[in-house]
């Protein structure tokens, strides 16, 4: 069926070195098509792109932003582009930082490419030996499936919506390549229900997990340690994971089961049924967990290490000084493009577990950064804080204020996370690199899935199905491999039922995800208000040194209606095929 289509040349996508190294894809643009599907580079060549088109940085997909400029966690200094827009509520069909539509169905194209050709025996990826052969065309198999469960639930988190019936609608499956007539049958092409899209995603997870290794470890070529980066048997259960508890979520339930009638507003409608969804996402969390093992927590080691941290399951990387150079201060010849939230720093909680507002805390607001969650440091850089070899002069007057330079921080900070810190990064006349991970699934995210999914469906103290742990002694192990000193705040809320601890999970959430693009999204699919205005600190310098520090509303989050918790389909593709709805109030 492919042999009728258009394909004259087979292109490898040239940035795809930094899934592992051992994807290294050459140019070969001087075959046909009947070349093409017998040579197996050129059919391996459409899973790395399908690969390659995978973000290599954390900014990548945003235009250089962090997703959470454009949430409560941070602003961007950049005001032309998508991710200021998107935060100031101009999202719009035409004008969206969020496009996943296009590159999706052009990689759902070459993965299907190589699921109808690449399987043949018409393709020998080994010529010396029929078991390597074998066990490469298995593998290639699974990393098929995975990838197209991948770019199925890109589409999913973004166009993934309740439309004014009170229908929750995912998008167009597509599980085969098109003849010419029928990919231009546009009038009959409709979006599946969301239900309908996560059971293909599971589907192909499934089909990936049967045919992957677990890890790659070891010498061999198929199996061993330098195909790390590519899909294993660990990043789909992880993926499976987040997936189910999307799918749980409020935002993506008909009517017959939620109904939202605010901003943060919403009830449930059939509690069975809803509930039954958080047992599933519950499970499939356990059962990620059982097989991966335990985590580590993230480090500042982690941020550059040369060898995968052991808490991250699937990612991507790569080198050079971009984040620094877009985001380290402007004399250290940076753009300061990120400046994390005063809303975020107040999140963080005293290193003895209670939140500042508490009297119990201990929390100093002449030292507001003494004795706080470590996990604060571990994400901003804040006035007087040691960096690279000095400590940083927010301060009205400091080199790193507003004051000095106009294109510093708005609000007072600066972005740890994921920052270098190697001597002679911004050397002017001989620039230096460092390693930079995206990590897409980290094995944290799983017991936060876990908590959520537990809470919803046994309370914060009960388990069922399996579910060994409760959400209590979960979200304890978090905090405490974070480094909080005491837990007796979790216990205090976990009295006050699933409703109080909910809000607890989801600060969890943002503390532990922060800077890694989860919280625009976890915003929309909880039904969580979306129009906290984001606020800065003006930092003080007193003649005798200290400093005092006045918080001030900096950036409203105009996001005052029903369908800012969902994205609009792209324009070009509602004019080309009508009977595509588009998402409630688009």
């Amino acid at each position: 069926m492919m042999k009728k289509q258009f394909i004259k040349i087979i292109l490898f996508v040239l940035s795809i070195v930094m899934v592992s190294c051992s994807l290294e894809p050459q140019i070969d643009n001087t075959f046909g098509g009947d070349f093409a599907f017998t040579n197996p580079e050129s059919m391996e060549g459409f899973l790395l792109n399908a690969y390659g088109n995978i973000p290599n940085t954390i900014t990548d997909e945003f235009g250089g932003d962090f997703l959470d400029a454009a949430t409560d966690n941070a602003v961007s200094n950049e005001f032309g582009n998508g991710v200021y827009r998107l935060g100031s509520g101009g999202l719009t069909p035409n004008t969206t930082p969020l496009n996943r539509w296009n590159r999706s169905y052009t990689q759902f194209r070459n993965i299907h490419i190589f699921l109808e050709n690449g399987l043949s025996d018409n393709v020998k990826y080994s010529i010396l030996s029929e078991e390597q052969d074998a066990l490469k065309r298995k593998n290639l198999k699974g990393e098929a499936f995975f990838l197209r469960a991948w770019w199925g639930f890109q589409l999913l988190q973004v166009y993934g919506g309740k439309t004014a019936d009170g229908r929750a609608l995912g998008y167009p499956i597509v599980t085969g390549s098109l003849l010419d007539e029928d990919s231009q049958d546009l009038e009959n092409t409709r979006r599946n229900t969301y239900v309908e899209c996560v059971d293909q995603i599971l589907k192909d997870i499934d089909s990936a997990y049967a045919n992957l290794p677990f890890v790659y470890s070891g010498n061999d070529p198929v199996l061993g340690n330098s195909n790390i980066g590519r899909a294993d048997g660990q990043s789909s259960l992880a993926l499976k994971s987040r997936v189910s508890l999307y799918a749980a979520s409020p935002a993506y339930q008909p009517d017959t089961i939620i109904t939202i009638s605010g901003m943060g507003q919403y009830s449930v409608t059939n509690q069975a049924a809803y509930t039954n969804k958080w047992r599933t996402a519950a499970i499939h969390a356990q059962e990620a967990i059982d097989e991966i093992g335990i985590f580590t927590s993230l480090s500042e080691a982690d941020f550059n290490s040369n060898n995968t941290p052991n808490e991250f399951i699937f990612r991507t990387y790569h080198g050079g000084s971009n984040l620094e150079d877009t985001n380290y201060p402007v004399v250290d010849f940076g753009a300061a493009r990120t400046g994390p939230s005063q809303n975020l720093v107040d999140a963080f909680y005293s290193a003895n577990g209670y939140p500042i507002e508490d009297p119990r805390s201990g929390y100093d607001a002449s030292n507001p950064y003494d004795n706080r969650d470590p996990r604060l440091y571990l994400n901003v850089l804040y006035n007087d804080r040691e960096f690279n070899n000095r400590n940083l002069e927010i301060y009205e007057g400091g080199v790193d204020s507003r004051s000095i330079f106009p294109n510093n921080t708005r609000t007072g900070y600066y972005v740890r996370k994921w920052m270098s810190l190697a001597p002679g990064l911004n050397d002017v006349d001989a620039p230096g690199g460092d390693r930079h991970y995206n990590p897409h699934l980290r094995k944290t995210e799983l017991y936060l899935n876990l908590a959520e999914a537990a809470n919803e469906a046994y309370g914060p103290l009960g388990t069922g199905d399996g579910v060994a742990q409760t959400a209590v002694d979960i979200i304890k192990e978090i905090r405490t491999k974070a480094g909080i000193s005491d837990n007796t705040y979790v216990d205090e809320i976990a009295t006050l039922g699933k409703d109080a601890f909910r809000t607890l999970i989801y600060n969890e959430r943002r503390l532990e995800l922060a800077f890694e693009n989860h919280r625009y999204f976890d915003l929309r699919r909880a039904l969580l208000p979306l129009n906290e205005t984001v606020k800065g600190v003006k930092v003080i310098k007193n003649d005798d040194g200290s400093f005092q520090y006045e918080t001030f509303d900096l950036e409203p989050r105009n996001f005052n209606d029903i369908k800012y918790y969902y994205a609009p389909l792209p324009y070009d593709e509602l004019i080309k095929s009508p009977n595509l709805v588009n998402n409630l109030g688009w």
